[in-house]
């Protein structure tokens, strides 16, 4: 019994040594002068993506205006395995994505969701519900962006809601918080655009040299009786654009056959002249992804596993385009 109870104390003491080994890798004090963002970049981490739950994590110990204190020890957040992507735009459930492959790599994508802000696009009403194309235009890329990470692609989500995150609600509900990469979104549609066309060609500046592609996706509003599939545009000099175009209405056509083999599909690629397209530098796609007034196209977008449907074939497209950029 004297040797079990001696064996029981030193493995409690081992398991709190490993711990306190564990927590003392995670935890750090501050250099003179160091903010949040300078002392994890001194650690290995990204400020964008760790410094909200860094706040969280030490609140009780910071300072006036989350200011570090000289001589506090402060926890850092766990880090993922190598094999994990990280976004918090997608939510706090679904900000960690795992590597699947890395079929998408060296491919760099700008998603650029329909309105926002003080515009929330086309609208259509539902059961009382307000359906407003910028939240579910939102949603759907937030999805296509995650596939996107799960191949190992780089991603950049030009329009953003730090409180949304992937919802799978039928009625997702509207506000006004969305911003252009931090950038309050401005009502007129001119700046609106030219905002959003700058923070692309901005980063686009940095990046030419690889593969590079923007992608816009919005909701169509036309007659309720009116039942569109997906449309695609791509601006007229663009042949690159035009080639992405192509292979995601051929993805399409092939998905519907398989899905709903009776329905057919009548998505169409054409040349649009839109401002977007012509002032994006990287080859560009413009998608309508469904009529918000029409029942049947509104299934596409209420269903949470209807968006993810849109979103994955999309990525599909995407990836055979980049599959065979070499061979056009």
């Amino acid at each position: 019994m004297r040797f079990r109870f001696i064996f029981y104390i030193l493995l409690i003491a081992t398991s709190n040594l490993i711990w306190a080994q564990v927590d003392t890798n995670r935890t750090d004090t501050p250099q003179p002068g160091e903010s949040i963002g300078t002392f994890l970049i001194r650690k290995g981490y990204d400020p964008s993506v760790f410094k909200k739950e860094f706040i969280e994590l030490n609140k009780s110990k910071l300072g006036k205006e989350n200011t570090l204190l000289l001589g506090v020890r402060y926890t850092l957040p766990e880090k993922p395995a190598d094999d994990v992507a990280v976004e918090p735009l997608l939510g706090e459930s679904n900000k960690f994505v795992k590597i699947e492959n890395h079929s998408l790599r060296g491919a760099t994508y700008y998603l650029v969701s329909g309105h926002g802000g003080p515009d929330p696009g086309a609208m259509s009403k539902l059961n009382n519900h307000d359906l407003c194309e910028d939240e579910y235009a939102y949603d759907i890329m937030l999805r296509l962006a995650r596939q996107l990470l799960a191949w190992g692609a780089k991603v950049h989500i030009i329009i953003q809601d730090p409180d949304d995150g992937i919802r799978d609600d039928a009625y997702l509900g509207y506000d006004n918080h969305e911003t252009c990469m931090n950038e309050v979104i401005p009502l007129d549609q001119i700046q609106r655009l030219r905002q959003r066309c700058k923070a692309i060609n901005n980063l686009f500046a940095t990046e030419r040299n690889g593969y590079c592609r923007a992608i816009f996706m919005h909701l169509d509003s036309r007659s309720i009786k009116e039942r569109i599939d997906i449309f695609l545009y791509h601006y007229q000099k663009s042949v690159k654009g035009e080639s992405l175009a192509n292979t995601m209405r051929e993805t399409f056509e092939k998905k519907y056959k398989q899905h709903q083999p009776n329905r057919g599909f009548s998505g169409t690629v054409s040349e649009r002249n839109l401002y977007v397209l012509k002032e994006s530098n990287p080859p560009a796609v413009f998608l309508e992804l469904g009529n918000i007034q029409n029942a049947q196209d509104q299934q596409r977008f209420l269903k949470a596993s209807n968006r993810e449907a849109v979103a994955k074939w999309m990525a599909d497209g995407i990836l055979e385009e980049f599959k065979n950029r070499n061979k056009k």
